[in-house]
């Protein structure tokens, strides 16, 4: 089945099937949904070749993907990932993965945006004053950043969780609850989440007169067994603390192992909460003390980025619109009030 054939079985133009197929807002919805019915009935796929020549455009979102010896993978970037692939796909988009060392990033955005393989750039693990904002925006090419860059003007389109609103809201919580001794195991210091998380904390602590201790503050990856690694410092302390914030649901599995090897239970001797990504993995009801979370999804975050992305890069849409999604606090019986 090619375009002109699709065209005879619907009686429309192949440029109304094309413009259809594609996402263009002046085909109503309806035609929309009928051309893309047949195009699934028939097996119909795009000319991919033919549409580049066409158009001038590849069809493919350009990324880099840290990756070195000593580099950790992230299962929270592969849950992005899955978010931004699946919407890609619905709309016939190839993903150019480049792998790259964290240290030599910029070489390999240069390398992608001059490529002429891709059409758009998306960008993620942001910094405080980002340098690979000004990058992206000197090669007018399509870019999508996930995250902010905190202290960088924010003129460049972004999809982002208010990380210092959800910290907050969970510190108000604990607070509440009668805690005032509470530690914070947070992500890789320098990013942008990670700088916003703890702030968060901070301004709770603040308007209780209190502050985050440094013994009390752990930046690191966000695994399980640093999670159980840093836990057993902060609780072996003379004075721990009696409520824990997890930057992952991935410390938290790492910080609830060392409690129960100690016979403390949370929500009752310590209280914990934690970010959930919505992993598919690590369900935080799952736990054997279901944990109470603030909740945004990855996954959809990364369904949200492909579209807007798209979007840029098929009708030229050139605002730096900007979303900020409220994460939610779900509270579930891993908190609890301060131990006597």
């Amino acid at each position: 089945m090619n375009l002109k054939q699709l065209s005879q079985l619907l009686g429309l133009s192949q440029t109304t099937i094309s413009r259809a197929l594609n996402g263009y807002p002046e085909v109503n919805a309806e035609t929309r949904q009928r051309v893309l019915q047949a195009a699934k009935d028939t097996g119909y796929r795009p000319n991919l070749t033919a549409r580049r020549l066409a158009t001038g455009k590849t069809g493919s979102i350009g990324l880099v993907m840290p990756t070195a010896p000593a580099h950790q993978s992230d299962m929270h970037f592969g849950e992005f990932l899955s978010g931004l692939g699946e919407e890609a796909a619905r709309h016939s988009f190839h993903m150019l993965i480049m792998p790259a060392d964290p240290s030599n990033e910029e070489d390999a955005l240069r390398w992608l945006a001059g490529s002429g393989n891709v059409d758009g750039i998306y960008l993620a693990y942001m910094r405080e004053r980002d340098p690979r904002i000004a990058l992206l925006k000197s090669f007018n090419i399509p870019f999508m950043v996930h995250g902010r860059s905190f202290g960088a003007d924010a003129d460049y389109p972004f999809l982002d969780v208010d990380n210092e609103g959800a910290f907050y809201d969970a510190t108000k919580l604990l607070l509440q609850l009668g805690h005032n001794r509470i530690g914070l195991l947070n992500g890789p210091e320098g990013l942008d989440f990670t700088y916003r998380r703890k702030a968060g904390v901070e301004k709770a602590l603040t308007e209780y007169g209190l502050a985050l201790r440094a013994d009390c503050l752990r930046h690191s990856a966000m695994t399980d067994e640093i999670g159980f690694l840093n836990m057993e410092e902060l609780l072996s302390q003379k004075n721990p603390p009696t409520a824990i914030l997890c930057a992952s649901t991935t410390l938290a599995l790492g910080a609830i192992r060392s409690l129960n090897q100690r016979g403390l239970k949370p929500g009752k001797d310590v209280s914990l909460i934690a970010h959930d990504d919505v992993l598919p993995l690590l369900k935080p009801h799952n736990f054997s003390v279901p944990l109470t979370t603030t909740r945004s999804s990855l996954r959809a975050a990364g369904i949200r980025v492909a579209q807007r992305l798209i979007n840029r890069i098929s009708f030229d849409e050139v605002d730096p619109v900007q979303e900020l999604w409220k994460a939610e606090l779900v509270v579930r019986a891993s908190t609890g009030p301060a131990p006597a």
